[in-house]
């Protein structure tokens, strides 16, 4: 199971860090996805870490402004985001991969399994 909270309302140029809590499996042989998804659009890439968290890709869109880390020892998965934009409004959803790859697709059927999202809002 995985659980996504942190969301929240913030104005442009701020900041929030995004956790996951995860359960029901060994979190730490799997590496893991965020992925967003704003209103009327499809899923986007985002952020993804290998197992170990020493492995990290972004997308453009956020390269230098969002931060993806884990902690293996808590099962938890986290994005930090700053320097945040309207553009960033989404529902954000932690994704675990069929292994310890990570592939940057948008894809569900590219992941394992998809928890429960938290809304970004970003606007003044």
């Amino acid at each position: 199971q995985l659980q996504a909270f942190g969301g929240g309302l913030v104005q442009p140029g701020e900041s929030l860090r995004l956790s996951c809590a995860a359960s029901g499996f060994t979190f730490g042989d799997y590496a893991m996805t965020w992925i967003r998804q704003a209103p009327g659009k499809g899923p986007e890439w985002v952020s993804s870490i290998n197992t170990g968290g020493g492995l990290t890709s972004h997308a453009a869109s956020v390269l230098g402004r969002f931060t993806i880390s884990r902690d293996n020892a808590m099962s938890a998965l986290y994005l930090q985001m700053n320097d945040l934009k309207p553009e960033d409004t989404a529902v954000y959803y932690c994704v675990k991969s069929f292994g310890k790859y990570y592939s940057r697709s948008s894809l569900r059927e590219d992941y394992d399994y998809w928890g429960q999202g938290t809304l970004v809002t970003v606007s003044s």
